[in-house]
C-alpha cells in the first residue's frame, strides 16, 4: 500500500454526512480490554464481521481510526453492481469454470445479503433499483450483446439489457453517449446510512465499537495478539483488518505490495426541480465506460450526485467543486449555471487485476481490502465470510485467496512511481 489521504472523520463538505442518519459519538479505547476478535476498521467489511460474529454470541472490539463509515464506506458512489469487480469470462480463464461459478453465486449472495441486512435493520439508505453501463466511445455493440448472452446462457442471468445511443440519450438527458447496457440487477444508495445502520445492528448484537481509535501495530504475545492505539490496547485471539486503503502500517509487505490507494471525488449540484425530471428518467444509477470513470445518479431531492477525476498521490485537490465540475460539464454541459453545493474525496485500495485481496496473512490474522471501487455490495458479505473463518469454516476465504492478486511491479523502491505512471497513461487515454 502506498500513501492516501488521511481519514479524520466524516468531510464537513460531504453531502452524505450532512444528511446522515442521527448516530452517537462513541468513545475512544482508554485502557486495556480483552475480545475474542479484534476487527480494525468501521466500514462495510468491518461491521459485517463485527454484526456476524456478536449475533453468534463472540465478544467482538471494533477498532475505528475516525468515526464509524467515515473512510471509504462513507463517501463512495452508492453503487450497487452485480458480480465480482471482474466479469465472468475473466475470472473463467483466471481461476476455472467451477470457481468462478462459485465466485458468481458468492456476488449473488452478497447483493441478497446487503438486501437483507437493510431489510431485517431497517436501514434508512434510500436504495434504489438500477444500475446503466454507459460506452463513451462509439462500436462495442456486439461486445455488449455477446456479454448479454454469455450472462444468460452460461450463469442464468436475465437481468441485463441492451440500450440503443437514441433511447440512452433520452434516459440520461445527454447525448454524449454511445449506448450501453442496463442490469436490472443493480442500484444505488446512501452509502454513509449503510454503514451506521451497520453500526447499530452491530451495536445492538453485543458489538463494542471505539471510534477515535486508530490501530497503530499489533503483535503477538503467547498464544494471544495484541493490537496498540495510542490510548489503549486489545488483547485478542484473532484479527481481521478491513480499513482498506488506510490499513498501510498495520500490514505486512505481502499486502502493501498488492493493494494500492487512490483518491476519487465526488460533487453534489443544488435540487434541480423540474430540470431533474429530464437526467436518468428512470432513475438508475450510471457508470461510463472511461478508465476513469464518471458515475453519478439523482438524490432523493433531485441533486445530481456526481463523481469524476482521481488522484495518485497524498493530498486532495484544493479546489474539489471546480476539479469534479469540469468532468460534470462533460457530460451535462447544460448544467453550467447549476450551483455545485458539495464536493468530498475518498481513498480506496486497488490491485493490480482489480480482484479482491481476501488472504490469512498470518495464523489468526486476516484481511480483505483492495475491493476496487466493488466494495458496496461486496464488502459486509466479505466480513461476514471473514466472521466464518474466524469460526472455522474457511470456504468462502479459501475461494477468495485462490484469485490471483499479483504484486504491484517494480518492488519496494519503484512500485509506487511506476503504477502512478500507469494509470496516468490510461487516464490520459480517455481524453484522448
Amino acid at each position: 500500500m502506498g500513501e492516501g489521504e488521511m481519514n479524520t472523520g466524516h468531510p464537513a463538505t460531504s453531502w452524505y454526512a450532512q444528511t446522515a442518519t442521527p448516530f452517537p459519538t462513541l468513545p475512544a479505547l482508554s485502557d486495556h480490554t480483552r475480545a475474542d476478535v479484534c476487527i480494525v476498521g468501521a466500514g462495510y467489511t468491518g461491521l459485517g464481521a463485527a454484526l456476524e460474529l456478536a449475533r453468534r454470541g463472540v465478544r467482538v472490539v471494533v477498532l475505528e481510526a475516525a468515526q464509524v463509515g467515515s473512510g471509504g464506506s462513507g463517501r463512495n458512489g452508492g453503487q450497487v453492481h452485480v458480480g465480482q469487480r471482474n466479469d465472468q469470462a475473466w475470472l473463467e480463464k483466471a481461476v476455472g469454470r467451477d470457481d468462478a461459478l462459485r465466485l458468481w453465486t458468492m456476488s449473488q449472495d452478497a447483493r441478497a445479503h446487503l438486501l437483507a441486512l437493510i431489510a431485517q435493520h431497517q436501514i434508512a439508505c434510500d436504495f434504489r433499483p438500477g444500475m446503466i453501463h454507459a460506452r463513451h466511445r462509439k462500436g462495442g455493440e456486439a461486445q455488449d450483446a455477446a456479454h448479454v448472452d454469455f450472462m444468460q446462457s452460461r450463469y442464468g442471468y436475465d437481468q441485463l439489457a441492451l440500450v440503443g445511443e437514441a433511447e440512452l440519450a433520452d434516459e440520461l438527458g445527454t447525448d454524449v453517449y454511445h449506448g450501453g447496457l442496463v442490469d436490472r440487477g443493480g442500484g444505488h444508495l446512501h452509502p454513509l446510512n449503510l454503514a451506521l445502520g451497520m453500526a447499530r445492528a452491530a451495536m445492538a448484537a453485543g458489538a463494542m465499537i471505539f471510534e477515535h481509535s486508530r490501530a497503530t501495530a499489533w503483535r503477538r504475545d503467547g498464544g494471544s495478539i495484541v493490537v496498540d492505539t495510542g490510548e489503549g490496547r486489545v488483547t485478542c485471539d484473532q484479527l481481521i483488518l478491513t480499513g482498506d486503503g488506510y490499513l498501510d502500517e498495520l500490514v505486512g509487505g505481502t499486502a502493501r505490495a498488492r493493494v494500492m490507494p487512490i483518491n476519487n471525488f465526488i460533487l453534489a449540484t443544488e435540487p434541480l426541480g423540474t430540470r431533474a425530471d429530464s437526467i436518468i428518467r428512470s432513475g438508475a444509477a450510471v457508470a461510463d465506460s472511461r478508465f476513469v470513470i464518471n458515475y453519478f445518479r439523482k438524490s432523493p431531492d433531485g441533486r445530481l450526485i456526481f463523481g469524476g477525476g482521481e488522484n495518485y498521490r497524498p493530498g486532495f485537490p484544493p479546489d474539489l467543486k471546480a476539479f469534479v465540475r469540469r468532468h460534470m460539464l462533460k457530460v451535462y454541459p447544460d448544467l453550467a449555471g447549476v450551483e455545485v453545493t458539495h464536493a468530498w474525496g475518498g481513498t480506496l485500495g486497488i490491485t493490480v487485476h482489480r480482484a479482491p485481496f481476501v488472504r490469512e496473512l498470518a495464523p489468526g490474522v486476516r484481511i480483505a481490502a483492495g475491493y476496487s471501487g466493488q466494495g458496496v455490495v461486496l464488502a459486509p458479505w466479505f466480513g461476514k465470510l471473514l466472521a466464518d473463518a474466524a469460526l472455522g469454516d474457511r470456504q468462502g476465504l479459501d475461494l477468495l485467496a485462490r484469485l490471483p492478486v499479483p504484486p504491484f511491479p517494480g518492488g519496494r523502491l519503484l512500485r509506487w512511481p511506476l503504477t502512478v505512471a500507469g494509470l496516468s497513461w490510461y487516464a490520459l487515454r480517455d481524453r484522448l
